[in-house]
């Protein structure tokens, strides 16, 4: 029979919470109760930090005599274990520190949509800042829900679904998490990439931006529009739409999501040559976040 480490204390202060049993374990709970295995999983990294800061302490206060011997290590390394067993997992401690940080990551507590900022906060991966954004579920919803009452207004200007120009809005900004801002880092809540040509007379946003010429992709600065609402934004969009020639064939094709999105690929609303089949798909996704909303 197995060694029980809850009635050995030598093999319990050997027993890692990294050993291959415990991550199994973990992987199973996390699969049944996620927020559960993240609390657990918080618990046990702050515990192993624990052991590690008291071990370190130790060791800098104590100097090797003749008395140091594998037991006494042993002895200190279980006081040490028990320690950090009682000290992690308290309320307020490192742990909900994480376990906070884990839910909102991983989209189980994205907490309350704010009004005036984006409903996504997952930060950018700053080594990879164009990369393909994860997207948390519930941050998403908060997206589509922020923002469904201007896209109705825009959707009684042109007839555009508002679910079509909140995935164009998603699609642009990376849920949320990419949106033009300015130098200050305060949001210039431009949802839609629209540029500040010669007729733009408001304020801008000069922006990094990745440009396809010939297929090529490359970086340039570009000057783009800055408002002082979401709600400026979905009703300048509108505007555009509605009075520049170039997307006549777009509002014609409102019906389909498919259409439209080629639409606005056809008439250079964007340089990307996939633009069109990444919008489809987040129109999709849109489409699904909203019926889950109601059903």
């Amino acid at each position: 029979m197995a060694a029980n480490p809850i009635n050995n204390p030598a093999l319990l202060a050997r027993t890692s919470y990294g050993d291959a049993r415990g991550i199994e374990n973990l992987k199973q709970r996390a699969a049944q109760d996620p927020k559960a295995a993240v609390r657990e999983a918080a618990k046990q990294f702050e515990s192993l930090f624990m052991q590690q800061l008291l071990k370190t302490m130790r060791e800098s206060a104590q100097s090797t005599g003749m008395l140091d011997n594998e037991a006494t290590k042993l002895g200190s390394e279980m006081l040490d274990t028990q320690w950090a067993g009682k000290l992690a997992g308290q309320p307020g401690g490192l742990s909900d520190i994480i376990a906070r940080q884990l839910e909102r990551q991983m989209g189980l507590n994205p907490g309350p949509i704010p009004k005036n900022d984006s409903a996504n906060h997952t930060p950018v991966n700053p080594f990879k800042p164009n990369a393909d954004v994860k997207i948390p579920q519930q941050a998403a919803a908060g997206f589509v829900q922020q923002h469904q009452g201007a896209a109705a207004q825009a959707e009684a200007s042109t007839g555009i679904p508002a679910s079509f120009m909140i995935a164009q809005a998603a699609h642009e900004t990376g849920w949320g998490r990419k949106e033009i801002r300015h130098a200050d880092g305060t949001p210039a809540y431009n949802l839609f990439g629209i540029k500040a040509g010669s007729n733009w007379n408001g304020p801008t946003a000069d922006v990094v931006t990745t440009e396809y010429t010939n297929g090529q992709a490359r970086k340039v600065v570009q000057k783009f529009r800055a408002y002082s609402s979401y709600a400026e934004s979905f009703a300048d969009y509108a505007q555009l739409m509605k009075n520049n020639p170039r997307y006549e064939q777009v509002l014609a094709s409102r019906g389909d999501a498919h259409r439209f999105a080629h639409g606005l690929q056809r008439a250079g609303y964007a340089t990307d040559p996939a633009y069109a089949e990444k919008l489809s798909k987040v129109i999709n996704t849109t489409l699904r976040l909203q019926r889950s909303a109601t059903a």
